[in-house]
């Protein structure tokens, strides 16, 4: 379609609601990377959990962040200790961290109900997916509660936290180089359960201007 060409235009304003069978606020950032975020509590409970809104904010220091729209275990646990991992999520690992989005208590273990391996981290005290390829050792920098235009307070915490430690595997790593696509990762699109899968071959390169 030409840029010229007028467009059939759906309009609508969030507030006074949007019309449409689901909502596609999620469906339009998307896809967005995962942040399956391990975590555990001050006496010791582990928790393993998928956020969809999850990305990196800085390079120096390197910084990611995950919101919850609620008052989540993830977000106590952090609060509580400081820590946290994001494990990466890819297809192979898709089941398992399916699995780790169920409503369960406090206090059960999402490893085990995934059938997924709890290794140890080397500076936080939070347990890592041994099967994920990578994984980001991260300490607490800033949880912050989001709220809107008019000032009104959000039932949704942004948890940020400084990676202060990484483990790649080796596999995924060509020439002294990441292969991102390679370990094929999964992102989150719309709806309850639409997601897509990055393959090499999908991925194409543009040369920065500058």
């Amino acid at each position: 379609m030409d840029a010229s060409s007028p467009k059939d235009i759906h309009f609508y304003e969030p507030a006074s609601g949007h019309g449409l069978r689901h909502d596609p606020f999620n469906a339009i950032i998307a896809p967005r990377p995962i942040g399956w975020i391990s975590s555990r509590d001050a006496k010791g409970n582990v928790n393993l959990a998928p956020y969809s809104f999850f990305n990196g904010f800085a390079y120096t220091p390197p910084i990611i962040g995950f919101s919850s729209t609620s008052w989540k275990d993830s977000v106590v646990n952090v609060q509580e200790t400081g820590e946290f991992v994001w494990n990466l999520a890819t297809m192979d690992l898709a089941r398992q961290m399916n699995a780790t989005a169920a409503h369960v208590a406090h206090d059960v273990d999402e490893f085990t109900i995934a059938g997924l391996t709890a290794a140890p981290s080397r500076l936080v005290k939070v347990p890592r997916v041994a099967e994920s390829p990578v994984s980001f050792e991260c300490k607490l920098t800033q949880i912050i509660q989001l709220q809107g235009a008019d000032g009104r307070k959000a039932q949704a915490w942004l948890t940020l936290g400084e990676v202060v430690a990484v483990h790649i595997d080796k596999a995924f790593i060509k020439d002294g180089v990441y292969q991102t696509a390679l370990a094929r990762p999964i992102v989150r699109a719309g709806r309850r359960g639409d997601y897509f899968e990055i393959r090499p071959d999908a991925m194409f390169e543009m040369t920065r201007p500058d």
